[in-house]
């Protein structure tokens, strides 16, 4: 049975926190998130905005008039090859859920907060929504190869999850586990982290840990060297595959 989202049962909590948590990033994103995101985010203000808990039902109409995607909804965290396969259709997942006031700050699991503020917007942006499509089209083709379903995970988690972008001569946000914590959108600006230049050899042989806060990042020149970078990826997986 197809999930959906119950709208009539969000709470009063649930529509403070989603108001508490957009509004902390939308103060806190300028300057540090790349224009585009912020752009995208305010093509979408009607409907998703700090006012209320987001319907997917709007969502989805917008999304599907830009750029053909919609939203699938899913429990929690689902198997790789299945999450894979919905990307491949156009289709990003996100849980209806929305933390606790007490969770404002940390949460083991991504909860809806993150994968719609999160992730949804730069599906407004061709370039970067057509990547995200070929990592789903790469999943269902070689995800068979368990090393190569790994390889494909890393660049998600080092792309879409926790990319960095430049602009002129500084570093920008993309990533969504990044825009949408409060932390690490402070966290990229420390001194300790490491900034390594887009390198997909070198992302699909790093590992990542996801308890523990980056320390490395990958920085793009742009959205559209993601999706230009596409054949590169799958020369390096047929090898994978072959080998």
């Amino acid at each position: 049975m197809k999930m959906t989202q119950e709208y009539s049962s969000y709470t009063d909590e649930d529509f403070e926190v989603w108001k508490l948590l957009s509004e902390r990033q939308l103060e806190n994103l300028p300057g540090k998130a790349h224009p585009e995101y912020i752009n995208c985010l305010e093509q979408m203000s009607d409907v998703l905005n700090p006012t209320k808990v987001p319907d997917f039902r709007e969502l989805n109409k917008k999304l599907a008039e830009t750029n053909g995607w919609s939203i699938n909804v899913v429990p929690g965290l689902i198997p790789v090859d299945q999450f894979f396969q919905l990307l491949s259709e156009k289709k990003f997942c996100s849980s209806t859920w929305l933390r606790k006031k007490s969770q404002l700050d940390y949460l083991e699991e991504p909860d809806m907060f993150h994968d719609i503020f999160g992730h949804i917007p730069l599906l407004m942006n061709e370039p970067y929504a057509e990547f995200v499509q070929q990592i789903g089209a790469m999943g269902v083709k070689y995800g068979h190869d368990k090393v190569v379903e790994k390889q494909l995970q890393r660049l998600y988690w080092f792309t879409i999850e926790f990319g960095l972008i430049k602009l002129k001569d500084e570093t920008r946000i993309y990533g969504a586990g990044i825009i949408s914590s409060s932390g690490e959108s402070n966290h990229i600006y420390d001194d300790d982290i490491e900034v390594r230049p887009y390198n997909l050899e070198q992302i699909l042989e790093n590992d990542f840990i996801t308890s523990e806060i980056q320390t490395r990042y990958y920085e793009i020149e742009s959205f559209e060297q993601l999706y230009q970078s596409v054949p590169e990826l799958e020369k390096l997986l047929q090898l994978e595959v072959e080998a």
